[in-house]
């Protein structure tokens, strides 16, 4: 039972987008309370990829090794027609060179919960289950809201109060914020498997089209076991349907006999395309399928939930500490929604060429996609913009107010993801890489290029005296080992260059110069970071 009566941040959904916005707030210092209407966490699995965005998230979070034993690599992707294969992509290290995770990885949702479940019981803070959220009153300075705590009623204050409760969000629905798109025609069956057919891939993705609709098979971590998706029959009544009602259309379909060993989870469901039509009120905020839901093409839901999450929790959380300005949160909506916005519309696409069963269309996925997909497939530049894409890590937020680009470099900007680059510590004699610089909570401070010992002795004391706990410090001098970053960014010979990361690594400033006041504006005035002067007596 919640014995509170009020708290900074309140968290509605214990779903993925829910408890990573939980594990960012006590990261970085912040103490939530967060409450479910379910009974306890999910046992159905639900999402199945987990992007290499997201594997980097939880390496900042320090909890990726879990997910890496306990899930496997997609191997590829199978595509069928009438029983034969049509073509055959390999997604093995597809996005070598870019991230520590180069490859798409299948780690089911209920795991993914029940590892950010983990973080929080480590860190003290519990779900609140069974409570439901009955109203909101947005105030001045605090939101106050009626719980429904199993049979007793709850009155709790909060500062601030994060929407992560879904398609069907109660928040959404208090604050009275559009929940604009459509529902497909088409009706559809999930179900997870263990089968006894020889014939399927334990790492490939097979996926099947026909006349009669589409079907795929999504290999799961643990041995013989797949996720099935495929499109209802016509005039199929959904009540009371069970898997055998749809296997004969399922064998049809694949032109083969699946034999189902065991039955973990069958369900029906329709897909929809919508997107609220903003992502704050106020004090509340939406994120996740309370902000917007489209079809599972490419695996990205659950991934971009957790990525609204991140996005929004260092910003929600400097601003609880203090440390931020409270303007920093309109950056939240600003950089999310154009995501979001791009996401549905590629989503919506894609999902119409899969499942038109139009003649022209079918002839084109039966004679010219596989061959064309073969074709761009073998260069390597396709695969990299593929990559890219479906990883989520091309995602910038160049045009973002919090994106500052003092530079004439083109290749890498105020607002993209930091690069994952391997770095070689010369005085330690280990590599190690941009990412793991950006490990600790708060921004950081990145110099490349030759300075004098005096000017780093400027550097640290500055940061000492303006923002010490806020920011990070690392040095690059030029070196044969690091010549790529060099490269990367542009930094000429006897040059240099000055980079602050956003703790969710993103660039927020790249300058051409290494310069305390602009450095200063940039983190006080831009970011809105405030200043912890300490008494220098």
């Amino acid at each position: 039972m919640i014995n509170q009566q009020h708290t900074q941040v309140l968290i509605v959904g214990a779903g993925p987008s829910g408890l990573m916005m939980a594990a960012q707030l006590l990261r970085h210092g912040v103490q939530p309370v967060i409450i479910d209407s379910k009974q306890g966490p999910t046992d159905q699995s639900k999402a199945l990829a987990v992007q290499a965005r997201s594997l980097e998230i939880y390496r900042q979070l320090g909890v990726v090794e879990t997910i890496i034993n306990n899930g496997k690599q997609a191997g590829g992707v199978a595509l069928n027609e009438g029983g034969k294969k049509l073509a055959g992509l390999s997604l093995e290290d597809t996005g070598r060179g870019q991230t520590k995770f180069p490859y798409v990885f299948l780690y089911q949702q209920s795991k993914n919960e029940r590892t950010l479940l983990d973080f929080l019981t480590a860190n003290c803070c519990p779900v609140y289950w069974d409570t439901n959220l009955v109203s909101l009153t947005q105030g001045a300075g605090k939101i106050e809201v009626q719980l429904q705590s199993a049979a007793e009623p709850v009155t709790l204050t909060c500062n601030w109060l994060i929407g992560a409760d879904g398609a069907h969000s109660t928040v959404r629905k208090q604050l009275q914020i559009p929940f604009n798109g459509d529902t497909y025609a088409h009706e559809f069956y999930l179900a997870d498997v263990e089968l006894d057919n020889k014939k399927l891939s334990d790492t490939l993705v097979d996926l099947y089209l026909s006349k009669k609709g589409f079907a795929g098979f999504f290999p799961m971590p643990e041995k013989n076991c797949y996720r099935i998706i495929g499109n209802l029959p016509e005039n199929v009544k959904t009540e009371d349907l069970k898997l055998d009602d749809v296997l004969p259309h399922l064998n049809s379909v694949t032109k083969s006999v699946i034999n189902v060993a065991d039955i973990k989870w069958f369900t029906t469901y329709r897909l929809h395309h919508r997107m609220a039509d903003s992502f704050r009120k106020q004090r509340s905020f939406l994120i996740g399928d309370a902000a917007h839901i489209h079809s599972p093409v490419g695996g990205q839901g659950m991934n971009t939930g957790l990525q609204d999450a991140y996005n929004l929790g260092w910003k929600l959380a400097g601003v609880c500490t203090g440390q931020l300005s409270e303007q920093i949160l309109e950056s939240y909506a600003a950089e999310r929604i154009p995501v979001a916005k791009e996401l549905l519309n590629t989503t919506d696409r894609m999902f119409k060429v899969v499942m038109s069963t139009g003649w022209f269309t079918m002839l084109f996925k039966r004679w010219v996609l596989p061959g064309l997909l073969q074709f761009v497939w073998n260069r390597p530049n396709i695969r990299e913009l593929f990559f890219r894409r479906v990883s989520q890590i091309y995602i910038n937020y160049r045009h973002s107010k919090i994106s500052l680009h003092l530079s004439n470099a083109t290749q890498i900007k105020a607002g993209d993801r930091l690069p994952y680059l391997t770095v070689y510590d010369e005085k330690k004699q280990t590599a190690t890489d941009l990412h793991e610089w950006c490990s600790k909570p708060g921004f950081t401070l990145i110099v490349l290029g030759k300075l004098k010992e005096i000017d780093l002795f400027t550097l640290a004391k500055w940061i000492t005296q303006n923002y010490n706990g806020g920011l990070n410090f690392y040095y690059l001098p030029p070196s044969a080992k690091n010549k790529h970053i060099f490269e990367h960014f542009e930094v000429a010979k006897d040059k240099k260059k000055a980079l602050i990361i956003r703790p969710d690594m993103h660039i927020g400033l790249v300058n051409d110069v290494v310069d305390i006041d602009m450095m200063d504006n940039y983190l006080n005035k831009v970011a809105g970071l405030a200043k912890q002067l300490i008494n220098r007596g």
